[in-house]
């Protein structure tokens, strides 16, 4: 027993946890041991700490973006589903992804012909080249790769080229990113896909920003004749994410789990961590609470409509100090 006559709290209160509010009811907390990095680009803070679960984790505006041991999680259903799915991707985009986790795996296809990464901020591909091989795995210096710095959505709608897969890797749909996630952007998107192309992308959360996800997937299928959203929970994430493939012609329900297994074999895809056949259809399979929440009617989100609101965006820095009561 401690003065106070309580238990002495498990934690010790001298370390540091970086906190971060999902949302004003709840949160998470990651202890760190070291601040390895630290970048003040002219858009965004950015950081590289040390932390005994996940090893290397970068943050952006306090934000955990992806780290060393669990960046699976997210990479591998938001990569294969989709390019399992298309079966022969050769040419792909990158929107955002400046960690080269993304870029990492669809280079792992061995037909794959280039893959263009369009990151806004030079400085996260630089701070994750140094900091982050782990994830990125060489793929900034894999020839087949072509780095476009500036405005992903100026890029996707003047480009001349045509992709058979695009990825969108971005943050979160506040501020100037909510560019990115309307349905005028996703046309552009669909312009720039070659027949057959299929474009997958992060759609946030059931568990606490389930409007939000409902309207994303109401501006995808205004767009996109087949779009499928499938689950994952991701530990640095904090809570079950929610992702979506969009197609005009490919479906992923189309596919049983031995073709799913017999394409990464084809494609030599040895030694992935969660994607497989079985799960391949595991996240495509909605709870029920999920299918109710995206039976409700949601309105597309449009240029010039704006998600700004506190409530919904409560991502601060902090440290916390855990002691008992």
């Amino acid at each position: 027993m401690n003065s106070t006559g309580h238990p002495p709290s498990p934690f010790d209160t001298t370390e540091n946890f970086a906190v971060e509010p999902l949302s004003p009811d709840f949160g998470f907390y990651l202890r760190t041991t070291a601040l390895l990095a630290e970048c003040h680009s002219p858009m965004q803070h950015i950081e590289i700490v040390q932390t005994p679960l996940f090893g290397r984790a970068m943050r952006i505006d306090g934000c955990f973006m992806t780290s060393e041991k669990d960046e699976f999680f997210y990479h591998e259903p938001m990569i294969h589903l989709p390019a399992i799915t298309h079966g022969n991707p050769r040419q792909a985009l990158i929107v955002g992804g400046g960690d080269g986790g993304a870029a990492y795996n669809l280079l792992r296809y061995p037909n794959m012909e280039s893959v263009v990464l369009a990151e806004l901020d030079g400085d996260v591909i630089e701070m994750a080249r140094q900091w982050l091989p782990g994830i990125h795995r060489g793929a900034f210096d894999d020839p087949r790769l072509q780095v476009h710095l500036g405005d992903g959505r100026a890029f996707t709608e003047n480009c001349t080229n045509r992709f058979d897969q695009i990825v969108l890797d971005l943050t979160d749909p506040f501020g100037p990113s909510i560019a990115l996630y309307t349905r005028d952007f996703y046309r552009a998107c669909q312009r720039a896909l070659k027949p057959g192309g299929v474009l997958s992308l992060h759609i946030q959360t059931p568990i606490y920003r389930g409007p939000i996800m409902a309207r994303l997937l109401a501006s995808l299928r205004d767009v996109f004749g087949i779009v499928r959203p499938y689950l994952q929970y991701v530990p640095l994430y904090g809570t079950l994410w929610a992702m979506a493939m969009a197609s005009d012609t490919a479906d992923p329900l189309q596919l049983t789990a031995a073709e799913v297994d017999a394409r990464l074999t084809q494609n030599s895809l040895t030694g992935l961590k969660l994607y497989s056949g079985g799960t391949h259809h595991a996240m495509l399979n909605l709870p029920p609470f999920v299918q109710a929440l995206l039976s409700t009617p949601a309105l597309p989100i449009n240029d010039g409509d704006s998600l700004e609101d506190a409530s919904l965006n409560p991502h601060q820095t902090g440290k916390l100090k855990l002691t008992s009561s």
